[in-house]
């Protein structure tokens, strides 16, 4: 199983590093099983996050002929107060640190990444994964209609007015497609990935060295629906 992560300018570090960690100590724990490394849509680059202009260096360009995985990870920036909202149009504009988030998933739009994403999802061998606003991203192109997915709590309401179906909790597998929804629920999607994919005697001896105990159910649109409690 090869995941390749993808970075955009201001992209959430956690988001990245959590999943990242967590998928290269599986592939330790696997014999190679796994293979894991950090993507741009453009190519190798420094790509700037958006906490304090930490970077990193994507050492590849996303590939879908290799890609068995893509992982989309959300935005670091202004949450706002009640009521505040950015001063230019959702994806507008040249990137800067400090901005809202909406208006750093809006500019990925503006991107190579869009199409590159439909092709994941058009395809039936790749399966796309998402941490917090990641989700967003795809939501944003118009490739989440009528899909489960989960995001940031003060997301939901977005998600679901793009005609996804938006659902709280920690972590929703759609087949094809698996979301997170906070940051830290990158820990929990890395070892959800490894448990579903290459089993969970592996998922277990990873979470016993990273001292994490994952968090909550994993959803998926089975069984009976539930009554009122």
């Amino acid at each position: 199983m090869h995941i390749q992560v993808v970075l955009f300018d201001g992209f959430d570090p956690l988001d990245v590093i959590a999943p990242y960690e967590v998928l290269y100590a599986g592939g330790s724990a696997s014999d190679g099983a796994v293979t894991v490394e950090l993507v741009t849509a453009e190519g190798p680059r420094e790509v700037v996050s958006g906490t304090g202009g930490l970077a990193l260096r994507a050492a590849g360009v996303l590939d879908l002929e290799r890609a068995d995985v893509l992982l989309v990870p959300g935005a670091s920036g202004r949450v706002g107060e009640p009521g505040e909202g950015p001063e230019e149009e959702v994806g507008a504009g040249e990137w800067k640190q400090d901005e809202f988030i909406p208006v750093l998933l809006g500019r990925t739009l503006t991107t190579e990444l869009p199409a590159l994403l439909k092709q994941a999802m058009d395809d039936p061998d790749i399966t796309v994964a998402t941490v917090c606003g990641g989700s967003l991203v795809l939501a944003m192109a118009g490739l989440l209609e009528g899909r489960h997915a989960t995001t940031h709590h003060m997301g939901l309401d977005m998600l679901d007015a793009t005609g996804a179906h938006a659902v709280h909790a920690r972590i929703v597998d759609d087949g094809d497609l698996i979301t997170g929804a906070g940051v830290t629920s990158g820990l929990d999607l890395g070892l959800y990935l490894l448990e579903r994919e290459v089993g969970p005697r592996v998922a277990h001896a990873v979470e016993e060295l990273f001292a994490h105990e994952r968090r909550g159910t994993v959803w998926r649109a089975q069984g009976p629906t539930p009554t009122t409690l």
